[in-house]
């Protein structure tokens, strides 16, 4: 069994402990953990902490934004940490390796602005350039598992109110016109595929207790081509770590696939 997990922690330094501790008390069952959103330098990133329960850390991190982390009981190979283009390498987004003939992509996806701003385009610019370079670089048939967290909640099932939040951050159709042509390119939404009529969300605001309200989003995902949808058994959304008071949790909620591998 594989057990792969994503998971935007919102500052691995502010939310180390939590990690760890929800770590802990699945008994450590995770074998590959992808991190978004590090907010630290690679010098700073908690490479002994990690590497003490197990884990092998790969790491494409910048100070204060962005950053993203593989951490694996697995031994990854051919680590890539940049796109190699220039202007889309500049934010550390992406990560990827390799074990055996199975390839991890950890991204995280721009969040966006109001239409017609500069953060609006650039986020459907990086969409259209990944899915380009996925093309370059993958095909539907190999065995690619590509998850993170992706800021666009793919349906209206997927929000808590889709009237309140029709045509805002997340939701506007440009944004999941743009998830849905990475999907057509033969990628599959493993938690939709095992839960075709489920409302569960991964990511709620700090504000008003919302997590409390269950008035979420859906927007971590792990997608992956045909050849391991046939190996799913499973996805879970673990709300342990999302409905701590202390340590401070994220605001996201980790989700977790089993393979069959």
């Amino acid at each position: 069994m594989l057990k792969i997990c994503t998971y935007n922690v919102n500052s691995i330094k502010a939310r180390k402990e939590l990690v760890l501790k929800w770590l802990e008390k699945r008994e450590f069952d995770i074998d590959i953990l992808c991190l978004q959103e590090l907010k630290v330098e690679e010098s700073n990133f908690p490479f002994e902490d990690f590497n003490r329960v197990g884990y092998h850390c790969y790491v494409s991190a910048q100070k204060r934004y962005n950053g993203v982390a593989i951490c694996s009981k697995i031994k990854l190979n051919n680590i890539k940490k940049e796109f190699g283009e220039e202007f889309f390498d500049q934010q550390k987004r992406f990560i990827s390796g390799q074990f055996d003939d199975i390839t991890i992509i950890n991204v995280y996806v721009p969040h966006g602005d109001l239409r017609g701003e500069d953060k609006y385009y650039y986020k459907l610019d990086w969409y259209d350039f990944f899915l380009k370079w996925l093309n370059k670089n993958f095909s539907p048939q190999d065995n690619l598992i590509i998850c993170g967290d992706f800021n666009v909640a793919r349906d209206d099932i997927d929000v808590y109110n889709p009237s309140l939040l029709r045509d805002s951050i997340g939701t506007m159709p440009e944004e999941r016109g743009a998830l849905s042509k990475l999907l057509g390119w033969g990628l599959y939404d493993t938690f939709r595929e095992q839960y075709p009529d489920k409302k569960q969300f991964t990511w709620w605001d700090y504000i008003g207790g919302a997590i409390w309200r269950d008035e979420g989003m859906r927007i971590d995902y792990i997608l992956c081509t045909k050849p391991l949808l046939d190996k799913l058994i499973d996805v879970e959304v673990d709300l342990w770590p999302r409905r701590r008071r202390t340590p401070k949790p994220s605001d996201h909620a980790p989700v977790i696939a089993t393979f069959d591998i």
